[in-house]
C-alpha cells in the first residue's frame, strides 16, 4: 500500500470515470505539491490510466502500458495482462513502485509489478492510501444514488480527502463515455 494518493475508478455500463486528488508526499509526512495529475488519457483517449506511488515509476508503467495497447489494438485486458508479465520478469521493472488503474469502456482493471490484474466484480476500484475509503464511499453511493460515474468518483474522493492524510480535496475526473 502506497501513503501517497488516492485514485479512484467508477464503470456503470460502458460510462467510465476515473477521479484523483492531487497531493504529493514525500518523506512519509511532508506535502510538496497539491495539485498534481495522476491520471491519464492513453490509447486514443479510449483508455484512462491512474496511478498511485512513484511518479517517474508511474510514467515509465504508462509508456509500457501505452505501447501494450498499440500492439494489442486497444485490447484493454491483453494489454493489462502483458504488461503485468513484463513488470513481473523484468530485471529493472520488477523494482518498479506503483499501482495502475486502468478503464475502458469494455473493462476496468487494477494491475500490479506481482503479476496482478483484477478486475473488480462491481465495478469499482480504487487504489493508494485513501483507497479504501474511497471504495467504500462509491460503493454507498453506487447503492443509493442514480449519480453518474464521475459524479460518484468526486464525492467518494472528497470523503476519502477528509479522512486520510495523504489526499487532499485538489481533485481532478477524466471520464470516458
Amino acid at each position: 500500500m502506497f501513503n501517497s494518493t488516492t485514485i479512484l475508478a467508477v464503470k456503470i455500463d460502458s460510462r467510465v470515470a476515473i477521479a484523483g486528488d492531487g497531493q504529493v508526499t514525500l518523506m512519509g509526512n511532508v506535502i510538496v505539491k497539491h495539485h498534481a495529475r495522476k491520471i491519464r488519457r492513453l490509447y486514443q483517449d479510449k483508455v484512462l490510466a491512474g496511478f498511485a506511488g512513484a511518479v517517474a515509476d508511474a510514467i515509465t508503467l504508462f509508456d509500457k502500458f501505452e505501447k501494450q495497447l498499440e500492439s494489442h489494438q486497444g485490447n484493454l485486458r491483453r494489454a493489462a495482462v502483458e504488461l503485468a508479465k513484463e513488470w513481473r520478469t523484468d530485471r529493472f521493472l520488477r523494482r518498479l513502485e506503483a499501482l495502475l488503474v486502468v478503464a475502458s469502456a469494455d473493462a476496468l482493471l487494477v494491475i500490479s509489478g506481482t503479476g496482478d490484474v483484477i478486475e473488480p466484480d462491481d465495478g469499482v476500484a480504487a487504489i493508494g492510501s485513501g483507497g479504501p475509503y474511497a471504495l467504500a464511499a462509491a460503493r454507498s453511493l453506487i447503492r443509493n444514488t442514480n449519480l453518474t460515474p464521475a459524479a460518484i468518483a468526486q464525492e467518494a474522493l472528497v470523503v476519502a480527502s477528509e479522512i486520510c492524510v495523504y489526499t487532499n480535496n485538489n481533485i481532478s475526473v477524466e471520464i470516458l463515455s
